[in-house]
Parts: structure tokens; C-alpha cells; sequence
């Protein structure tokens, strides 16, 4: 096993890690996109600064590490790129919105993308995670939550983040995505996503069967009340 540097907001990060990955290894069978973190809180009290940081790294990172290993599974002939979405790229909460704004973004790339490069050989697969136990709520995370804004959403974000703590208990380790990325990279059937761990594919199936009326009328009742 190796590790190299890589920067997914730095396009001469990219190039580099891939360069020396393709002259240790000779060829690079599946790429996997992981890069990312999350930003809640209040979206009007979120800069400029915190938005662009976002997309740069959950949207354009990806964009740009997906681009420069196109041409080598092109002359491979064939690959499997697997983007780590979430369910969060389905659905949405509340205090994500523009991590969810994120998320869907690569969904709809992915999944548009995927008619360009299954004449070639190379696999788009999008693997959705549900609540994971790793340190994306915790080190990773960013909040937006200012004192002058408390008065107006504080009560609804502690409501939130009580509830929210409560559902993590029940959130799965990060290997069973690993076997979910797995399972995807070596897949030969049509099959573009993947759910995995709790709650993600009992939520999503909801997601898909219900109205959005409905829907909405229980995230609220769950995490709002």
C-alpha cells in the first residue's frame, strides 16, 4: 500500500498523486471519490467564503479528480469510479442545505456523466452512506450558527441537534461502506446506487414511495418536535 498527498482543491495536487500512483502501480483500476465535509447551520449567516469552500471541495474537487483520471481508464480500457455521495444526496434535512445542495450535485454529474463513459469501458457508481461513525460530525464539521441569529433559529437548530445526536447511536462503522465501495468497484450490472448503513436504504425507499408532503411532514415531526 501506498499514500500520497492530495489536495482535491489543488489541480497540481491531483496531477501529481495521480502521476505517481500510475508509475508505482502501472495502471489505476478504480478511483474512489471520498473527499469531503459537511457545513449546517443557518444558511443566511453563511459568507462567501463558506460556500465556495464547500463546492470547491465536495463539487469541484470531485469534478476535477473524475476528469484527470479519465484519459488513463480510457487507454486502460475500462475502470470503476465510485463517488461517495450520502443519502443526504436524495433527501434532505434540516441546517444542510448547502451540503445537501453539494450532495445532489454529484448525483445528477454522476449519473449524467455515466452516458459518456460506459461506451468506454469505465463504470460511474454512486455509493450513498447513511449515518456513519467516523469523524465527519465531529472534527470534519463546519457550523454556522451566530449569536445574533440564535434568537431566531436557536431554539429549532438545539431541537435538531438533540434529535440528531439520538440518531447517530444507531449509525454503523465506516467498514460497511468500505464493503459497500467494494461490492460497486467489481460490479458488472446497471446498478448506478448504493446505499449503505442505517438509515440510509429504509430512508430512501420511504423517500421514493411516499409524497414530499409526506415526507417533509416527517422529518419535521421527527427532528423538529
Amino acid at each position: 500500500m501506498r499514500i500520497y498527498e492530495l489536495d482535491v482543491t489543488k489541480p497540481d495536487s491531483i496531477q501529481s498523486a495521480l502521476e505517481s500512483a500510475i508509475a508505482h502501480f502501472g495502471r489505476i483500476d478504480v478511483l474512489v471519490n471520498n473527499a469531503g465535509y459537511g457545513v449546517d447551520g443557518v444558511f443566511e449567516a453563511m459568507d462567501d467564503d463558506t460556500l465556495e469552500r464547500q463546492y470547491k471541495t465536495n463539487v469541484l474537487g470531485l469534478m476535477r479528480v473524475t476528469r484527470a483520471l479519465i484519459p488513463h481508464m480510457r487507454g486502460a480500457g475500462g475502470g470503476s469510479i465510485i463517488q461517495v455521495s450520502s443519502m443526504g444526496g436524495r433527501i434532505t434535512l434540516p441546517f444542510y442545505s448547502v451540503y445537501h445542495g453539494t450532495k445532489w450535485a454529484v448525483e445528477g454529474f454522476s449519473e449524467s456523466l455515466r452516458y459518456e463513459l460506459e461506451p468506454l469501458g469505465i463504470r460511474v457508481k454512486i455509493v450513498e452512506p447513511g449515518a456513519i461513525l467516523t469523524e465527519f460530525y465531529s472534527r470534519s464539521a463546519v457550523t454556522v450558527m451566530p449569536e445574533d441569529m440564535h434568537q431566531l433559529y436557536g431554539a429549532m437548530y438545539s431541537k435538531w441537534q438533540a434529535r440528531f445526536a439520538g440518531f447517530l447511536k444507531f449509525g454503523v462503522k465506516p467498514e460497511r461502506v468500505a464493503k459497500t465501495i467494494y461490492r460497486a468497484s467489481i460490479s458488472r450490472s446497471g446498478r448506478i446506487r448504493y446505499p449503505s448503513g442505517f438509515p440510509a436504504p429504509i430512508l430512501l425507499a420511504f423517500h421514493a414511495l411516499v409524497p414530499v408532503r409526506l415526507f417533509n411532514w416527517a422529518v419535521r415531526q421527527t427532528l423538529l418536535r
